[in-house]
């Protein structure tokens, strides 16, 4: 079965109510290619590797959570975005993209599918009085040693996470954001948490981390937003009948 391009990044928008959110990117449709999706290809960022890879798959349309005209970037078609944008036009390729709007789906999102994988309760947002916020903590039923959650987000992930604190920890309230979003560790610290987990780490995020008392886990910018686009992607060719691909392109931060 196919659908028509614009009925699909219509159903996307409403879905993932994208008009919320402000973003630092365009969410949506972000190159136009063929009026009509068949097949439909799924990855966490539109790299030239994954470009060519959607390609040699024969997809109608591209969808990634990383997709392109970032704010602040160089606006100049040139380079590396003119070889990605001429891939994309030269294949008819559809380009759509959701950030924010991806990360923060009650369901079908980066951090709901986090929760999910990793058995967490279902989690409440991190700030329940901003709707747009993309954080979640949730308390646990019994506490988890986090030598052994370690070794769950190993299993998930298939790469070591690395861990700020003490693996002998038992902890009992776990907040966690997908991504590079270490930035909210004060904000976990502040409404309880025992252990933050989140993708990427600063240098700085190692002295909070002591100095509040409060556990952190980096397990990985792509490896913890791999689940989101494929949950979304999975709802997509269920519902359009589509044939749809998740492409794993292997980044280790």
């Amino acid at each position: 079965m196919s659908t028509a391009l614009h009925e699909l990044v219509g159903h996307c928008d409403a879905l993932l109510d994208s008009a919320r959110f402000k973003d630092y990117c365009p969410n949506g449709l972000q190159v136009e290619g063929r009026g009509e999706v068949r097949r439909l290809a799924t990855a966490v960022t539109a790299s030239q590797a994954v470009l060519e890879a959607a390609i040699a798959w024969e997809a109608d349309a591209l969808l990634v959570h990383h997709g392109y005209f970032w704010r602040g970037e160089d606006a100049p078609v040139v380079g590396m975005k003119r070889r990605r944008l001429a891939t994309l036009l030269e294949a008819n390729l559809s380009l759509i993209a959701y950030h924010l709007p991806l990360d923060a789906h009650p369901e079908l999102g980066n951090n709901a599918q986090w929760g999910v994988r990793l058995g967490l309760p279902p989690g409440l947002p991190l700030d329940p009085t901003d709707s747009t916020q993309v954080g979640n903590i949730a308390a646990l039923d019994e506490a988890l040693q986090l030598g052994a959650l370690m070794d769950r987000v190993e299993g998930l992930t298939a790469r070591r996470p690395l861990l700020i604190g003490d693996p002998e920890r038992s902890v009992g309230s776990i907040a966690w954001c997908t991504g590079a979003a270490q930035g909210y560790i004060e904000q976990a610290a502040a409404a309880g948490a025992d252990l933050y987990i989140s993708g990427e780490i600063s240098e700085q995020t190692v002295h909070q981390a002591r100095e509040l008392n409060i556990a952190y886990l980096a397990a990985g910018h792509h490896a913890t937003e791999r689940y989101g686009v494929q949950a979304l992607g999975a709802s997509l060719a269920e519902t359009f009948g589509l044939d749809w691909v998740f492409l794993d392109e292997d980044n280790p931060v």
